[in-house]
């Protein structure tokens, strides 16, 4: 027999079933609540409740897990590429071979972008933030392909809308940047890989052909798939709920990079190298910062420890510390600022007050420095971790439709005011 939850209001009682999910997760189904019993439930920021089933990603913060369609998450950084768990997220396994080489190859086809999208490029104040150009030119792109409008696309139609997606997504992140530095645009190369392509879009020159550190793309391959996703954060469920109105795949993806813009979400790796410099500019006093973040009366807090999700590890933390001392090795940089960042993790690993709070490096630390290392400005860090979210957000939007999902429609409890009196404005 099915697990039951009884709810009792005002002498009665009311049944709901309890569903479990293929990791043992439980939840309460009050689809019918309202229905029943009149009464919503109130729960803000929806910290106990699951808005969806979905197949796609499972975490375990308690245990710090995290599976990419029962995939675990070390296996497919140590194994696979950033294209190979593309297709896994997107199309629910394994690419074979065959099928691998024809995504490649289908992508590497629409990896341009229509020259007029370089007038927007052009039109954008000069200091303008990346992501800000991000979320409006990717939402642009609807308008270039006016067929992604319709809300009945055929499978082929949604798969190539899909593709085109993440063909120009790295070329369109690219463009930001070199037009950041006042340097010419690289277009993309057919021949590379696609994480090897974005490296040649980002540090390529016209005149010369830069050799590709495959350091350099062994770290970049890591981050994309450690980002690629993770079940229904705010981003995710912004698209998915802005893409439940029947809104097409592009405006949907660009209201999940508005969402990730936000410091409380994707712009942590941001905020731990604008730690960093604040200690630098301190006088690189590690002990008196750690001894800050210790006092419970010093507002300072430390950036890129612990994780509102994972009560124990961050299991893409362990993972990302290899890129990242492989990075640091191989381009040998002398930076204040990543020798601090280096007292920091040591402090972090070995200090009771850390160890007992569980609060270890999570990925955000060292994203940050491996794109610092790298020579990105830190207002490019979100830019790049909405390249690696990229296939989750569509991912989650392809499910939600196929789950013909209704539209998103969340309640709330009213407490303004109540029965007011209209006064004319000559005699208020």
């Amino acid at each position: 027999m099915s697990d039951i939850a009884e709810i009792k209001i005002g002498g009665q009682t009311f049944e709901f079933p309890v569903i479990t999910g293929t990791e043992g997760e439980k939840a309460i189904d009050i689809s019918k609540l309202r229905d029943l019993t009149g009464y919503v439930t109130l729960d803000s920021g929806f910290k106990n409740t699951g808005s969806t089933k979905s197949a796609i990603t499972f975490l375990d913060g308690e245990l710090g897990v995290l599976k990419y369609r029962g995939y675990a998450i070390e296996e497919l950084a140590e194994k696979s590429s950033f294209l190979e768990v593309t297709y896994l997220l997107i199309y629910g396994k394994l690419p074979t071979q065959s099928e691998l080489d024809n995504f490649q190859n289908t992508i590497s086809r629409h990896t341009l972008i229509h020259e007029d999208m370089k007038k927007f490029l052009d039109g954008y104040p000069s200091k303008s933030h990346p992501m800000a150009q991000l979320a409006s030119l990717v939402c642009s792109l609807s308008t270039f392909y006016p067929e992604s409008l319709k809300a009945n696309s055929s499978k082929e139609e949604l798969d190539l809308t899909m593709i085109k997606l993440l063909a120009k997504f790295p070329t369109i992140v690219s463009f930001i940047y070199k037009k950041s530095l006042g340097h010419p645009l690289i277009y993309p190369k057919n021949k590379y890989d696609y994480v090897t392509n974005f490296i040649h879009m980002i540090f390529g020159q016209r005149t010369e052909e830069v050799e590709i550190d495959p350091v350099v793309v062994n770290a970049m391959n890591t981050l994309l798939i450690l980002h690629a996703d993770h079940e229904q954060n705010c981003s995710s469920s912004t698209v998915r709920i802005v893409g439940s109105s029947d809104c097409n795949i592009y405006a949907s993806v660009s209201a999940g990079i508005s969402a990730l813009w936000g410091p409380l979400h994707g712009g942590a790796n941001q905020a731990v190298i604008e730690m960093l410099e604040l200690i630098k500019a301190d006088g690189g006093d590690t002990e008196k910062w750690i001894n800050k973040a210790k006092d419970k009366n010093d507002p300072f807090r430390m950036m890129g420890f612990g994780h509102r999700v994972y009560k124990n590890f961050d299991p893409r933390a362990k993972i990302i510390k290899k890129a990242c001392d492989d990075v640091l090795n191989k381009l040998g940089i002398n930076d204040p600022v990543l020798e601090i960042a280096k007292k920091l993790e040591e402090a972090a690993l070995s200090d009771p007050y850390f160890i007992d709070r569980k609060l270890y490096p999570n990925v955000d630390f060292y994203s940050g420095i491996i794109y610092r290392a790298l020579g990105f400005p830190t207002d490019m860090f979100t830019v790049l971790f909405a390249l690696g979210r990229l296939p989750g957000w569509i991912a989650q939007w392809k499910e939600m439709h196929e789950n013909n999902e209704p539209i998103g429609r969340p309640r709330q409890i009213y407490v303004g005011d109540v029965d007011q009196k209209f006064v004319p404005i000559n005699e208020r």
